[in-house]
């Protein structure tokens, strides 16, 4: 007989795991192309090189989030955002049950995950949209160079200030998201990072 402990059933479709690894690659190489930000790290690298990397990066974050936001309303049950959106309430409580051990465990996002999902998605929407402004009015360059011509220095200052804030904020929503998945993987006994490789999960 099967033992239904050890059936495996696919969980998240081949483009969610797509979007999801594509979506790492491409954040890490935006964040850690910054040589302001790694000087020491990346002071033998090309800073032309470096930029390249870091607007075509940009550049397929934008695709991505494009993508997801599509999916989130036409793709396969667990990769719609009906089915991981929960309510402010249901996530606290939620919240609660995984620091006293007692969380449930979901085949899809849980309402903790699914909560951090949407802030990811939120924070990378924010941060990307501050880039493109960032890049049309101080480099003239990109989509949005034609309307931007000519941008005050306070605009090009703000653009700046918020595009690095939201980059320096994904990455701790990423921390959070790790420790998260580490969090339920040990509760739940279930390799969380293997699942979003292979799709499937323990039924």
């Amino acid at each position: 007989m099967t033992d239904r402990n050890t059936t495996e059933i696919t969980v998240w479709d081949l483009w969610v795991r797509l979007f999801h690894w594509s979506l790492v690659i491409a954040f890490t190489l935006a964040y850690f192309s910054q040589g302001e930000l790694f000087e020491d790290l990346l002071e033998n690298v090309d800073g032309a090189l470096l930029q390249t990397i870091h607007v075509w990066s940009g550049y397929a974050i934008v695709g991505l989030l494009i993508f997801r936001l599509i999916w989130g309303f036409t793709g396969p049950p667990y990769a719609r955002f009906s089915d991981f959106v929960r309510s402010p309430r249901e996530i606290f409580t939620y919240t609660q049950q995984v620091l006293t051990l007692r969380a449930p465990r979901h085949l899809g996002h849980n309402p903790a995950g699914g909560a951090m999902i949407i802030i990811l998605l939120l924070s990378l929407t924010v941060t990307v949209t501050a880039g493109l402004i960032l890049y049309g009015a101080d480099k003239g360059m990109g989509p949005l160079a034609g309307l931007l011509v000519n941008s005050s220095d306070s605009l090009i200052d703000i653009a700046k200030e918020i595009h690095e804030f939201f980059a320096n904020f994904t990455l701790i929503l990423v921390v959070g998201h790790l420790t998260g998945v580490i969090w339920e993987s040990l509760l739940h006994r279930e390799n969380l990072a293997h699942a979003m490789i292979t799709g499937r999960k323990r039924a």
